[in-house]
C-alpha cells in the first residue's frame, strides 16, 4: 500500500500524524456495505491539532500468537505504548476472525513506518520506538518485523483450524509413545549391563578368593562402573525427555515459540560447544606439551632421589633418610608450577566461572591456611631434623609406641596395647620426643632399672647378680653389654641401676618384665634380700662388709 498526499498543503509532521491516526483510531469492524472477505479500510478522523510524538517512560512489547513482534517506546497523540499495543492486538484479532492473515507490508512514510495487513493499517512505528531512536535502526528492523508478524498471523489462523490441531495431537502422542519406549529400553539396558558387571565381578572374586586386596579393588571398580553407567543412562533419558518436550511444543501454534527456543537453545549450545572444542585444540596441545615436559622432569627427579634413598648416590646436602619426602616435595612444587603455566591455556579459563572458582579457592585457603601451614611446616621440621622415622619406638608427650606413619599433617603411633594414636605434627614439634630406637649408627638405647640394697651386702655381689639376671634374659642384647651403676649412696642403702639394651625397642615393656623376674630369681638363689632398710636407732654392730666377703658368689676376683 502506498499513501500519496499530492496537492495537500500539510507538513511532514502532520502527514505522519495522519498515518498514526489511521493506525490508532481505525474502526473495529468493517463497514456494512463492504463486500464479504474484502479488507477493511480505515478512515482517519479530521485532525484538530498538531500531532504529538514524544518518548514515553514505559516500554511495551507487542505480542501476537505468543510471538514478540516489536517494542513500542514512543507516545503518539497522547497514547502510551500499552494503548497502542492493545489497539493493534484488537485489529489483528478482528482480521483473524475474518480469516485474513496477510499479506503483511511495511509502508514507509516520512520519518516512520506503517504496518498494514491485507491493506488495513495496524500500527505505525517511529524512530523513537527503537533502542537508539535512529531511523536507520527502524529500517533495518522492518524486514524482521514483517516476517515475524506474518508468521504469527499464520499460526493464529492455524490455531483456529481443528484438522491441524488434531494432526498435532496425533503427532505428539506418537512421539511420546516412541519416547517412552526409548526410556524403557534405556532402563532395561542399564539393568542388563549392571547385571553382567555383577556376574563378572563375582567370577573375579571367586577366582582371587574372598578377603583379598584384589576383591576390595574389584568391588571398588564395580561401583565406579555402575556409577558411570547410571550417569550415562540418566543423561540419555534427559535428552529423550527434552527432545519429546521440544517436538510436542512445536506442534501447537501457541506453544511453538517455546519449542523453537528450546530447540535453538540445544542447537546453539551444541554448535558452540563444538566450535569451542575446535578452537581449543591449539590451547589443549599447549597444555598437553606442558604436562609431558613436567612428567619427563618428574621422572628425572624420581630417579635422582631414589638413587640417594638407595644409597647409590651420595650428595653432601641431602641425607638418604630425607630423600623420599624431598622427592615428594619437589614433585609437588613441579606440578604446581606446571598447573600455573597451563592454566591460561585451559578452555574457559577467562570465563566468570573460572574466576569465581579461583576467588572461592583463595577465600578457602585464606580462612583455613593458618592451621594447615602450621602442620605442614611442622612436618618439614620433623622430616629434615630426622627426629623420627617409621618403625622407631618413641614417646611423644604422654603417648608411647611405634611410629607407623609420618604424614604431612600428622604422625601416627601404635601403642603397645595396639591403639593407633594420631598426633598433629605441631604437637610433635612443640613437645619433647624420646626415641628409644637406635639411630645414626648407635647400636641401641639403654633402658634403666634400679634396686636398693643395704650397706651390709657386698656391692660386687649385687653387681654380679644384676649382670647374671641380664644374661639370663633372652630379650636383652649383650652388645652393647649390660652395665651396673652405683647411682646413689643414700642414708640407709645403696641404689644400684642396671642399664640394658632391649632386643626390640617396641617390646621394651615385655623385656623389662622378664628381666625383673630374673633379678628376683637370682637374688633369691644366692640369699640376698632386696630391701631398703630404715632404722629407728643405730645398730649394735656396724653395718659393714668385711674384706673376706667382698667377693661373695657369684662375684669373681679380677
Amino acid at each position: 500500500m502506498r499513501i500519496e498526499c499530492r496537492g495537500l498543503a500539510v507538513s511532514s509532521r502532520r502527514l505522519l500524524a495522519v498515518c498514526f491516526l489511521l493506525a490508532l483510531t481505525v474502526a473495529p469492524a468493517a463497514p456494512a456495505a463492504q463486500a464479504p472477505g474484502a479488507p477493511a479500510t480505515a478512515q482517519p478522523p479530521p485532525i484538530t491539532g498538531t500531532a504529538s510524538i514524544e518518548p514515553s517512560n514505559e516500554s511495551i512489547t507487542l505480542y501476537y500468537s505468543n510471538r514478540p513482534i516489536t517494542v513500542l517506546r514512543a507516545r503518539v497523540l497522547g497514547r502510551q505504548p500499552s494503548e497502542r499495543a492493545a489497539i493493534a492486538e484488537r485489529l489483528l484479532d478482528d482480521l483473524i476472525a475474518q480469516r485474513i492473515a496477510g499479506p503483511v507490508a511495511m509502508t514507509p512514510v516520512e520519518g516512520g513506518r506503517v504496518i498494514t495487513v491485507g491493506g488495513r493499517v495496524i500500527i505505525g512505528l517511529t524512530p523513537l520506538d527503537t533502542d537508539d531512536g535512529s531511523a536507520a535502526t527502524l529500517e533495518a528492523d522492518s524486514g524482521r518485523i514483517v516476517e515475524t508478524l506474518q508468521l504469527a498471523l499464520n499460526e493464529a489462523l492455524e490455531a483456529r483450524t481443528p484438522l491441524m490441531l488434531l494432526r498435532a495431537v496425533v503427532s505428539s502422542l506418537l512421539v511420546m509413545a516412541i519416547g517412552v519406549a526409548l526410556l524403557i529400553m534405556v532402563a532395561r539396558g542399564r539393568r542388563r549391563i549392571t547385571g553382567r558387571l555383577m556376574i563378572a565381578a563375582e567370577r573375579h572374586i571367586a577366582r582371587v578368593g574372598e578377603g583379598s586386596l584384589e576383591m576390595v579393588r574389584a568391588s571398588r571398580i564395580l561401583e565406579f562402573w555402575k556409577g558411570v553407567i547410571s550417569f550415562l543412562s540418566i543423561v540419555v533419558g534427559l535428552f529423550v525427555v527434552y527432545a519429546i518436550a521440544t517436538f510436542t511444543l512445536r506442534q501447537f501454534p501457541y506453544t511453538r515459540p517455546w519449542g523453537e527456543s528450546m530447540r535453538s537453545f540445544m542447537l546453539s549450545k551444541a554448535s558452540r560447544l563444538a566450535l569451542d572444542m575446535v578452537s581449543a585444540i591449539p590451547s589443549l596441545f599447549t597444555v598437553i606439551l606442558i604436562v609431558l615436559v613436567a612428567r619427563f622432569v618428574s621422572r628425572l627427579i624420581q630417579l635422582f632421589f631414589r638413587a640417594i634413598e638407595e644409597r647409590r648416590l651420595e650428595v653432601p646436602w641431602l641425607h638418604p633418610d630425607t630423600a623420599q619426602p624431598s622427592r615428594r616435595l619437589v614433585n609437588s612444587l613441579l606440578w604446581i608450577f606446571a598447573a600455573v603455566m597451563a592454566y591460561p591455556y585451559f578452555p574457559g579459563s577467562g570465563t566468570d566461572a573460572f574466576k569465581g572458582a579461583s576467588v572461592f579457592l583463595g577465600v578457602v585457603l585464606s580462612l583455613g591456611s593458618s592451621g594447615l601451614v602450621n602442620q605442614m611446616m611442622s612436618s618439614f621440621m620433623i622430616t629434615y631434623s630426622r627426629a623420627l622415622r617409621v618403625g622407631d619406638y618413641v614417646r611423644v608427650a604422654d603417648v608411647e609406641g611405634t611410629v607407623i606413619h609420618l604424614g604431612v599433617l600428622s604422625t601416627k603411633v601404635r601403642t603397645p596395647r595396639g591403639e593407633h594414636v594420631t598426633i598433629p605434627n605441631a604437637i610433635v614439634v612443640s613437645n619433647t620426643t624420646t626415641n628409644y630406637s637406635g639411630v645414626d649408627g648407635v647400636d641401641g638405647v639403654l633402658v634403666a632399672t634400679s634396686v636398693t640394697i643395704g650397706y651390709d651386702t657386698p656391692w660386687r655381689q649385687v653387681e654380679s647378680l644384676l649382670l647374671m639376671a641380664a644374661e639370663r634374659t633372652p630379650s636383652v642384647r649383650q652388645s652393647p653389654p649390660p652395665v651396673v651403676r652405683q647411682s646413689e649412696l643414700q642414708d640407709f642403702y645403696v641404689k644400684y641401676t642396671l642399664l640394658v639394651c632391649p632386643e626390640r625397642p617396641e617390646r621394651r615393656h615385655e623385656a623389662m618384665s622378664v628381666l625383673h623376674a630374673n633379678i628376683l630369681d637370682a637374688f633369691n638363689e644366692y640369699g640376698v634380700q632386696i630391701t631398703s632398710p630404715n632404722y629407728e636407732a643405730d645398730p649394735h654392730s656396724p653395718k659393714i662388709v668385711p674384706r673376706s666377703r667382698w667377693y661373695e658368689a657369684p662375684a669373681k676376683r679380677d
